[in-house]
């Protein structure tokens, strides 16, 4: 089995903000951003960590999964502290399936759809995905200014639904020669163990093991981002494994009761 060679810089930044005093208990969020990203004034984005929310244990405490078995109350109030901190008037999602479907939203979007990833070219609407292991991938066209949030678990990596989005963004204007994208933080090669690889993944994902039974999802969504035409110098990876840090995201192969972080987009107004 063929080994693939990948060595990750971290060009992320980490942010700190106060929730406003709306919230039901004012603290501070943290969360990351791509450094070619936050260069684009126009852009807003964030992967948060699992800290300064309201939701109790195992879910604590910025969890936004609503599916889990969290109190709705706490993750709604989760939501607000995130659009508040970020500046936007609305944030949409979707009931993420780990499909290939790709949705564009506009301000009469319906969050009873299923998907993985979503689009937008208008300005003051959020897009978040949740995760927890799976990766939260961002994609900003900054000439047409286009942003994308994908959800991508190894599911979504089998189907790519990371080229499917590209290739939508394409039909919109965009030129994938020029679209940003970065990787945030989910499970790494050193913990994604799939032992039944043979079943579960296409051939061409054996040679990106890291280790036996070991898989680098980080080099292999590269190379998706690559194959739909996305320069490799547009390509930013946080490489941070969520299971290796509990302490920061939340991670389900860690604990399978366990909430989902945030990661969000958006245009400002």
């Amino acid at each position: 089995m063929t080994q693939h060679s990948t060595e990750y810089l971290q060009p992320f930044e980490i942010l700190k903000k106060d929730c406003p005093d709306s919230c039901q208990s004012p603290s501070s969020l943290n969360y990351l951003q791509f450094k070619h990203f936050s260069k684009i004034s126009k852009i807003v984005h964030g992967i948060f960590t699992r800290k300064g929310g309201t939701s109790l244990p195992p879910f604590d405490s910025l969890n936004l999964g609503l599916n889990v078995g969290d109190d709705p109350a706490a993750v709604e109030d989760n939501k607000q502290r995130i659009i508040h901190v970020m500046g936007l008037s609305e944030c949409k999602s979707v009931v993420q399936t780990h499909s290939r479907a790709v949705h564009v939203v506009d301000s009469q979007w319906d969050e009873t759809l299923t998907g993985d990833a979503l689009m937008t070219c208008h300005a003051d609407i959020l897009l978040l995905i949740k995760t927890a292991d799976c990766q939260p991938v961002l994609l900003l066209d900054p000439e047409n200014f286009i942003v994308s949030a994908i959800h991508s678990g190894w599911r979504g990596s089998v189907q790519n639904i990371i080229g499917a989005t590209v290739e939508k963004m394409s039909e919109l204007g965009s030129n994938p020669e020029k679209i940003l994208a970065g990787i945030g933080p989910s499970l790494g090669p050193c913990c994604a163990e799939f032992i039944n690889f043979q079943q579960e993944l296409p051939e061409y994902m054996w040679s990106f093991s890291s280790k036996p039974n070991y898989f680098d999802f980080w080099a292999i969504s590269s190379k998706q981002l690559r194959d739909a035409g996305i320069q490799p110098h547009h390509i930013e990876i946080m490489t941070i494994c969520t299971r290796c840090r509990p302490d920061l995201f939340f991670s389900y192969r860690n604990n399978k009761l366990s909430g989902r972080f945030a990661s969000v987009i958006g245009l400002r107004p």
